[in-house]
C-alpha cells in the first residue's frame, strides 16, 4: 500500500483533540484507532454493513478494511454473515458497553431520579454525553403517560439541533467550542442550525440550560442541563423532551427546566 494513502494519526482523534500537537504520536497506536473506527461506523438501527460501507464511512483503503474486519471478527467484536456478505456487531461490543454502563456510579445514582422526573413531568428524561460530533444517550426513561419518541440508550442526536448538544457546547472552553462549531458548520445541511445553536449557547449563561423547540424534530420540544461527573470530571448532559403538540415552550421554561437544573446540581457540578 502506498504510504500516501494512509491517513495521519490525527485523522482519528476526537474533534477536541484535532490539534496533533496535543497528542504524543509515538504513543498513539494508529492501527487500534482504525479498528475502532470500523466499530463506530455502525449507526443506530443498522444491523449489517459491508466493506463498501466501511470504506465510505472511514475513508480507509479496502485492503485495510478487509484486514481490520477479519481481526475484529476473530476477536468477537464483529460477526460475518455469509449469506449477505456483510458484518454485524457481535457480543464483544456489547460486553464493552455493559462494562461502561455498569461501572458508572453516576448512571446508577441518576436512574431513580430519571424515573421520578419522567413521571412528574410526563415526558422523556435522558442522560447523555458527547460522541464525536453527536450526542449519545447513556440512559433514557420515558413517561408512561406521554407519547414520546422511542429513543434508547445508544441512540445519537445531532449536536447543533438537540438541546443536549447545545448544552454541551455551551460549557466548553471557548477555543474548543469554536473548533467544534467550525467542524459542525462544515457538515450541517442547513445553515439555520448553526444560528439556532449559537442563540442557545449565548443564552446559556443567564438561563442555565439550553432549549430545542421543534429544531431537532418537528414535534419535539426539549431542554438540557450539563453537569460535571464527580468521578472523572467529564461533562454529561441531562435532557427532557416531549411532544410539542402537548408540551409548549412555556411548559419547558417554567415547569421542566427548574426541575432539570435541580437534578443536575444533585448529580454533579454545574458551573
Amino acid at each position: 500500500m502506498n504510504s500516501s494513502s494512509i491517513a495521519p494519526f490525527s485523522a482519528f482523534l476526537p474533534p477536541d483533540l484535532s490539534d496533533a500537537a496535543a497528542v504524543d504520536e509515538r504513543r498513539f497506536v494508529t492501527a487500534l484507532a482504525r479498528g475502532l473506527e470500523l466499530l463506530r461506523a455502525f449507526r443506530p438501527g443498522e444491523t449489517f454493513l459491508g466493506n463498501r460501507d466501511f470504506v465510505a464511512r472511514t475513508g480507509l483503503p479496502k485492503a485495510t478494511v478487509n484486514r481490520l474486519a477479519y481481526t475484529l471478527t476473530t476477536l468477537g467484536y464483529l460477526r460475518f454473515d455469509e449469506s449477505l456478505g456483510k458484518y454485524a456487531l457481535d457480543a464483544g461490543v456489547l460486553a464493552l458497553g455493559f462494562a461502561l454502563l455498569s461501572g458508572s456510579s453516576t448512571l446508577e445514582l441518576a436512574q431513580p431520579h430519571l424515573h421520578t422526573l419522567a413521571r412528574e413531568v410526563g415526558a422523556a428524561v435522558s442522560l447523555g454525553c458527547r460522541d464525536g460530533l453527536d450526542m449519545i444517550y447513556l440512559d433514557t426513561v420515558r413517561s408512561e403517560t406521554a407519547l414520546t419518541l422511542g429513543l434508547a440508550p445508544g441512540s445519537k442526536l445531532p449536536m447543533l439541533t438537540s438541546s443536549m448538544g447545545r448544552a454541551y457546547l455551551a460549557v466548553q472552553p471557548a477555543a474548543i467550542r469554536a473548533e467544534l462549531l467550525a467542524q459542525l458548520a462544515d457538515v450541517a445541511p442547513n445553515p439555520a442550525w448553526l444560528a439556532g445553536a449559537q442563540h442557545e449557547i449565548d443564552a446559556f449563561a443567564q438561563a442555565g440550560c439550553c432549549y430545542s423547540f421543534r429544531a431537532w424534530h418537528g414535534d419535539v420540544n426539549a431542554v438540557a442541563v450539563p453537569f460535571r461527573e464527580p468521578r472523572d470530571g467529564r461533562w454529561l448532559v441531562l435532557s427532557c423532551s416531549g411532544p410539542a403538540s402537548s408540551m409548549d415552550e412555556n411548559v419547558f421554561r417554567e415547569r421542566v427546566a427548574p426541575r432539570l437544573k435541580a437534578l443536575a446540581r444533585r448529580l454533579g457540578a454545574t458551573g
